[in-house]
This record gives C-alpha cells, sequence and structure tokens, in this order.
C-alpha cells in the first residue's frame, strides 16, 4: 500500500507541474531561463569560490563576464544573422523555383519518366504541387513555433529578469540544495541522493559538453562553407550549431539546407556542391571520432531519438519553456527508468528467487 501510495504521490505531483507550467508558461520563461543559466554558471562560481573568491564577488564576475560576452554577440554577430535571415527568407521562393526548373529540364524528365514507366507524368505539375504542400507546411510550422515561443517577443522581461534570477540563485545555490536535502526522507535519503547525483552527472555531461561541441562544429560550418563562397553560410553554421543539442539533428539539417542553397547557387558547377556536402560529413566525422568521446563521453545516457520526442513533447505542450526543460526532465527520466529497471532486474519477479519454480 505505501508503494501504490508512493507512485500516486509523485505522479499526482508530475501532473501538477505540467499544469503549473502549460498555465504559467509565458510567465515562467525567464525564471526557467534563469535557473538554466545560474546550473550553467555555478561550476564556475563553484571553482572561483575554492580558490578563496567570496560567494558573491565570484557570482558577480562570473555573471558579468556572461553579460559581457552576450552583449559583444549581440552587438557583433547578431545584426548580421538577422540581415541573412531576412535575405534567406526573402529568396526561399527563388530557391524553390530554381530547383524546380532544375529537376523539370527535359533531360531529368525523359530519364525519370523512364525510371518510373509512365509517359504522362505532368512533372512540372507534381513538383509544383509538391513544393506548395512544403511550403504550406513550412508556413504552418514556423506559425507554430512562433506562436509557442511567443513569449520571446517580452524581451524586457527576458533581458532584465533573467539576469537578476540568475544572480539570486547563484548567490543561494549550495543553500537551496541543502534546504532540498534536509527535506528528503530519512529512509530513502541515501537512493534519492544517488539518483540526484546520476541525473545532474548525465545533464551536466550532456548540455556542458554538447554546448563546446556545438560551439566548434558551429564556428568550423560558419568559416568552412563562407570561404567556398556559400550564400548564407554563416546562418547555416550558426542553425546547425544550435540544433546539434540534438545529436545529428543539427548537422543534418545544417547538411540539407547547405545542399540545397549550393545546388540553386553553385549548379552545374557541381564541385562546389561536393565541397559543401564534404564540409558537412567531415564534421561529422570529426564529431563523431575526436570531438564526442573527449567533450561528452558515453556516460550521458540520454539517446537521441529519446531528446528528439522530449523536445518536441514539451516543446508542443509548454512553448518554448517546454524547450528549456526538455532536456533536463529527459535526463531525469531516463535515469529514473534505468533505476526501476535495475530493482526489477533484481527482484524476485525477475530472477524468482523465493517462488516454487525457484524452489525446486
Amino acid at each position: 500500500m505505501n508503494f501504490k501510495l508512493q507512485v500516486l504521490f509523485w505522479f499526482g505531483a508530475f501532473v501538477v507541474f505540467v499544469l503549473f507550467c502549460w498555465i504559467l508558461g509565458d510567465v515562467l520563461l525567464p525564471f526557467v531561463a534563469g535557473m538554466v543559466l545560474a546550473y550553467l554558471l555555478n561550476p564556475l562560481a563553484d571553482r572561483l569560490e575554492r580558490h578563496g573568491i567570496p560567494r558573491l564577488v565570484a557570482t558577480l564576475l562570473v555573471l558579468g563576464a556572461f553579460i559581457l560576452l552576450f552583449v559583444l554577440a549581440a552587438i557583433i554577430v547578431l545584426p548580421l544573422l538577422g540581415s541573412q535571415l531576412l535575405q534567406f527568407i526573402q529568396r526561399i521562393p527563388e530557391y524553390f523555383r530554381l530547383l524546380q526548373d532544375l529537376i523539370v529540364t527535359e533531360a531529368n524528365q525523359d530519364w525519370i519518366r523512364r525510371m518510373i514507366g509512365t509517359e504522362t507524368l505532368d512533372l512540372r505539375k507534381s513538383v509544383g504541387d509538391i513544393v506548395g504542400q512544403g511550403a504550406a507546411w513550412a508556413g504552418t510550422f514556423l506559425q507554430g513555433v512562433w506562436s509557442g515561443g511567443r513569449a520571446l517577443l517580452s524581451l524586457v522581461a527576458i533581458l532584465v529578469v533573467t539576469p537578476i534570477v540568475t544572480l539570486y540563485l547563484l548567490l543561494d545555490w549550495h543553500r537551496m540544495v541543502n534546504k532540498v536535502d534536509s527535506w528528503l526522507p530519512r529512509d530513502h535519503r541515501n537512493t534519492i541522493r544517488g539518483l540526484a547525483c546520476e541525473i545532474d552527472e548525465a545533464l551536466a555531461g550532456f548540455i556542458r559538453g554538447q554546448a563546446i561541441v556545438s560551439f566548434f562544429l558551429g564556428a568550423f560550418y560558419a568559416v568552412a562553407l563562407t570561404l567556398v563562397g556559400l550564400n548564407f553560410g554563416l546562418l547555416i553554421g550558426f542553425a546547425a550549431a544550435l540544433l546539434n543539442f540534438i545529436p545529428y539533428l543539427g548537422s543534418t539539417t545544417g547538411l540539407l539546407i547547405a545542399a540545397v542553397v549550393a545546388v540553386a547557387q553553385f549548379w552545374p558547377e557541381w564541385q562546389w556542391v561536393a565541397a559543401v556536402v564534404g564540409i558537412f560529413l567531415f564534421g561529422q566525422f570529426v564529431e563523431g571520432y575526436f570531438l564526442q568521446p573527449k567533450m561528452v563521453g558515453g556516460r550521458i545516457g540520454l539517446h537521441p531519438v529519446w531528446l528528439i520526442f522530449a523536445l518536441f513533447a514539451f516543446g508542443y505542450l509548454l512553448g518554448f519553456v517546454g524547450l528549456l526543460i526538455a532536456v533536463p526532465l529527459a535526463a531525469a527520466v531516463g535515469v529514473l527508468v534505468r533505476f526501476a529497471l535495475r530493482q526489477y532486474l533484481a527482484s524476485p519477479l525477475y530472477t524468482g528467487t523465493g517462488s516454487k519454480s525457484g524452489k525446486r
């Protein structure tokens, strides 16, 4: 009975948490962002504190350095990215038209008709329908992302409230952790502490390691694509780095976008298209064999499919707030599922110890 009550309690707490985030999602955004930022910056503040610097001074130094870097990026990089993004959006119809014209040339029409075994296919109409449906789907998707992340428009709340929340959380981080630790049930304190440490290890290993990997890959893609003369190379490299928090998705998305732009821009000079594709293949090779093993390692236990599902599910339910908490919740759920599996494998239900068949 106690076990059932515990399961019901934690399930009810999870439901209340999701409803709370869903109702107050837009209001919670600067606070959740502040919590995420405090979690990322806390190890730096701890390191300065261990060197004899008071906690307040360490917090101000770490947060001040982050704000300075953010302001410099906003002044130098963001205007260029914003300009490229506007130009890219304006040229999307042109790229679709160029690709459509390339696909429906007479030589390609004959080759495709022979391949599918028909002479009556109106390829231009078919491609036009596909492009139209794709454009409509992209418009719907962007509209959903815009409405789901509409809280981003509240720049005052994000730029003012988030640093304040981060400051107070960094100052009181260890005090809050100790307070929560004092609330743990005495009989299960060691187990809960072990699970919390495992969740922190998985989460820290993924976020901090993946951030370093994404930074190096994004810089490489942006510089390499710009050097080969690809339009919007900086924007594509930045987008690939941002999406690289989902393993393989960032590089794959960047490759597809870059390939489309390269074909529309360079064709029939296929060697430049091959160079663009080669940049992403080389980036994937370096990531898979050098960056990921060194920076992230194999201990995080977060499968890419599980990450993609968590981001889509929580992003759909809670908007941008859901995107911020998706990775921590995915890490927590993964640790809890592995713990439950270990308990099951050690239980008589699995081993059969104590059963009649076991006694025989």
